[in-house]
């Protein structure tokens, strides 16, 4: 890992309330800039510090880090993309038209887009605790498949992350309570499926971009 890199956080290619009304402009700011961020300030805290350990040859502090550089990796990685996830719902890109291929290999594998959705909700809502919500693909096979990861694990080993959905508390609780359902229904109105068509057809490497580094560290 490069121990020294310093990580930032990215900014949204939209406003904070451009998200309205499914996801509220007081949840994007303090998901955005307060959780984000935090997990970036306590990335580069570690790396900093897993930077001395390595100086001083000093293994038992190297792997007390590598838990907290997971975490906070995981997070940075996982919230990038989830930003790039979503777009207003007044965006022509919020149509799963502006992803004929990709909704093709929906239909194909979960018989509509509409079948997909119910079935990711599904997953979300069955999800204990914390953590995320996946459309993947299998980088050997090239299979649609869903999944979840804990916390903020990143994809498995093997997997190209298309799509996913944030169940933290953090996410929707302001906003829609405990109401899940309600949320991972108002969610799909602001999908960027454009997006989601570009990590369809991209690289592995693509779909990470410049976390590719951090995301092969973790």
């Amino acid at each position: 890992m490069a121990a020294q890199a310093k990580y930032t956080l990215p900014d949204l290619p939209y406003k904070h309330d451009a998200l309205e009304p499914h996801i509220s402009a007081q949840i994007m700011t303090l998901h955005h800039t307060k959780h984000h961020q935090t997990c970036v300030n306590n990335l580069n805290a570690a790396l900093s510090s897993l930077s001395t350990a390595v100086a001083k040859n000093d293994i038992v502090s190297q792997l007390h880090l590598q838990q907290n550089i997971n975490f906070n990796a995981g997070g940075h990685v996982n919230h990038t993309l989830f930003w790039e996830n979503l777009i207003p719902a007044s965006s022509p890109s919020t149509s799963p038209s502006a992803a004929p291929k990709l909704s093709a290999a929906l239909t194909s594998r979960f018989g509509s887009v509409e079948k997909l959705q119910e079935k990711f909700n599904a997953v979300l809502l069955g999800l204990k605790c914390s953590g995320w919500g996946w459309l993947v693909r299998d980088i050997e096979s090239g299979n649609l498949e869903l999944t979840t990861s804990k916390d903020q694990d990143i994809v498995p080993v093997g997997k190209k992350p298309l799509l996913g959905i944030d169940m933290w508390e953090h996410a929707y609780y302001l906003q829609y309570l405990n109401d899940k359902g309600s949320y991972a229904k108002g969610i799909w109105k602001v999908v960027n499926w454009k997006k989601v068509e570009e990590r369809f057809e991209s690289s592995p490497e693509g779909v990470f971009g410049i976390l590719s580094g951090l995301r092969s560290s973790i």
